[in-house]
């Protein structure tokens, strides 16, 4: 968790990771999205200001699958302040508050691992990263 809060960017809060069940993940922290999006150089139009100003509880739920050099990850769903947000409304939400901010986030698309990197396994207790596999 000291790995994952020295990553986030400004508006985000108390980040945290947990690993629920294998290939599960659970990030939660406290996020202004305006203020990232203002901190990433995206302005949001006045709406999505409004809508999205101060800070809230957000908690993200991800599938994480890996092999042949190559990993994904699927977010289940998005809770915000409590509200469930999930199908074509979570779609929504990456299509147009997350991608504009990160242009380069692999979600729901296969991204390379690099570092000749096989595949990784996802566990609560450990992730076990396997290099250099024979695919």
């Amino acid at each position: 968790n000291a790995w994952v809060q020295s990553q986030v960017p400004a508006g985000v809060r108390d980040a945290r990771l947990r690993v629920e069940s294998p290939g599960v993940a659970v990030g939660s922290a406290f996020v202004d999205i305006a203020k990232v999006s203002r901190s990433q150089g995206f302005e949001p139009g006045w709406l999505l200001s409004r809508l999205l100003e101060g800070e809230r509880p957000v908690q993200v739920t991800a599938h994480i699958h890996s092999g042949y050099g190559s990993a994904r990850v699927d977010v289940d769903k998005v809770e915000i302040s409590g509200l469930l947000i999930d199908g074509k409304t979570l779609e929504m939400v990456i299509q147009y508050i997350l991608l504009p901010v990160y242009p380069n986030a692999a979600v729901g698309r296969p991204f390379e691992l690099g570092h000749q990197i096989d595949r990784f396994d996802v566990q609560p207790a450990k992730v076990r990263v396997v290099i250099g596999s024979k695919k």
